[in-house]
């Protein structure tokens, strides 16, 4: 299968590559500079999608990169990254003569409302409450092809919890302060932390490629990328710091999240919703890592 991947040079999309192409498949990584094995953003606007059998979009600007200041411009570059690549992506496969089968957009969680009780599931609706949840709203509705080009291909929204993952994703980040044993809860440590292994991500979206998998429809197929544990950050700060054999009594408060970061980008890590795999499980894939000690053993063991 040849396979066309937006915004494939980051850590997710180099994973998904290496797997990609470990089952046999070609891969073409849409960026912004050229290089072997890929193409850009300008020339898939002028001359339209190389020929593919799938197309998947991991476009995004990184909302908590520590070394940009939360501003309206940081905002608008969040939002675009995500909804204009995804916007052009879904205009080539609609006006292509060979569409392909697939198209698969990785998107968030932000949709479901922060919820220490309530617990969601792709079956879940819901309706706009906040910034985050308005980009998740525009950034799906971007992805989502006319009647008559859903025909002909197979529409899929797989909404991602935090990847943790070696060498990349929130793990980049987190580890230096945990080996210190300098690491803590963020604000109270109570909020949900929904997450996923990226090699079950990457293993989800590999999982999706075959348009058989679901039933023929208009809309697209919806599944959501975490593990199956319900863990909050406090769960997770504590197993970190237990396989690190260090402390981790050195809390972030939510005051000290906000002046570094912005109210913004702070509620994404002092709030969060109870998320299941409930339609990921039906679809018939086996999670690699559903808990987070094995997650969190095999990110530690290299």
């Amino acid at each position: 299968m040849r396979v066309l991947i937006g915004g494939g040079s980051g850590f997710v999309g180099r994973e998904l590559t290496k797997l990609l192409k470990v089952k046999g498949h070609e891969v073409t990584i849409i960026s912004r500079q050229p290089g072997q094995g890929q193409v850009t953003w300008t020339e898939v606007e002028s001359a339209g999608l190389p020929e593919c059998d799938a197309v998947v979009n991991l476009a995004g600007e990184n909302i908590l990169y520590p070394l940009r200041r939360w501003s309206e411009s940081f905002r608008s570059a969040v939002f675009n990254s995500r909804i204009n690549t995804t916007r052009t992506l879904t205009h080539f496969i609609t006006s292509s003569q060979t569409p392909p089968r697939t198209w698969i957009l990785l998107t968030g969680l932000a949709c479901y409302k922060a919820n220490v009780e309530t617990l969601y599931t792709e079956d879940t609706e819901w309706t706009t409450f906040d910034l985050w949840s308005q980009l998740v709203k525009e950034w799906e509705e971007a992805g989502r092809l006319p009647e008559n080009a859903a025909k002909n291909t197979g529409q899929v929204v797989i909404r991602s919890g935090v990847v943790l993952g070696r060498g990349g994703g929130a793990m980049k980040q987190m580890l230096p302060p945990f080996r210190l044993g300098l690491g803590g809860r963020l604000g109270s440590g109570d909020q949900p932390f929904p997450w996923i292994h990226v090699s079950d991500l990457t293993g989800i979206i590999a999982h999706s490629l075959d348009p058989a998998r679901g039933p023929a429809s208009s809309r697209p197929r919806v599944f959501n990328g975490v593990a199956p544990a319900l863990d909050t950050n406090r769960q997770f700060t504590q197993e970190l710091a237990r396989l690190l054999k260090r402390p981790a009594l050195l809390p972030v408060p939510e005051l000290v999240l906000r002046a570094a970061l912005g109210r913004e980008r702070a509620a994404i890590l002092t709030q969060g919703a109870r998320v299941a795999p409930k339609r990921t499980l039906e679809s018939g894939y086996r999670f690699q890592y559903p808990d987070l000690t094995s997650a969190l053993r095999q990110i530690l063991t290299c």
